[in-house]
């Protein structure tokens, strides 16, 4: 088994900060959105696919607040871990600091399926130009010129 020290947990605390700057960032627009929605509709304004909309916020707040908690877990794993080496509980240490490590993952995997989940939401809100709606990657590159 590898010896950790104080300072391998101590490397991941930037790292879960920059991520749950990016996650916070993330239900922040998602709050302005749902905003948004709500005045237009108490307006009486309703989009074609409204519903659809919501479904898919609903979702994805679930996702980001998933993705939150356990990057909190993970970021309190690392101090735990910390104070495990301090006392000198080095197995104990490893096996918070391994609990941390899949933590981290797990919040970066639902960020992944929120990331998935945002861009069928683009596509949703894009769905109504119709030259755009079967367009890929592939497309994209291999578009022939009308020049």
């Amino acid at each position: 088994m590898i010896d950790i020290n104080i300072n391998t947990p101590a490397l991941l605390f930037p790292a879960i900060t920059l991520l749950m700057l990016a996650y916070t960032n993330r239900f922040l627009s998602l709050a302005t959105l749902v905003r948004k929605l709500h005045e237009e509709y108490i307006r009486g304004e309703k989009e074609k696919n409204i519903l659809s909309q919501i479904k898919n916020i609903r979702s994805r707040i679930n996702l980001i607040r998933y993705m939150q908690g356990l990057g909190v877990v993970s970021f309190l794993c690392c101090v735990l871990c910390m104070y495990a080496i301090y006392r000198g509980w080095i197995i104990v240490a490893n096996g918070i600091f391994a609990a941390s490590l899949v933590f981290l993952l797990l919040s970066i995997i639902l960020s992944l399926l929120e990331i998935n989940k945002s861009t069928k939401a683009i596509e949703l809100v894009l769905s109504d130009i119709e030259e755009l709606d079967k367009e890929n990657i592939f497309t994209d590159i291999f578009k022939k010129s009308d020049d």
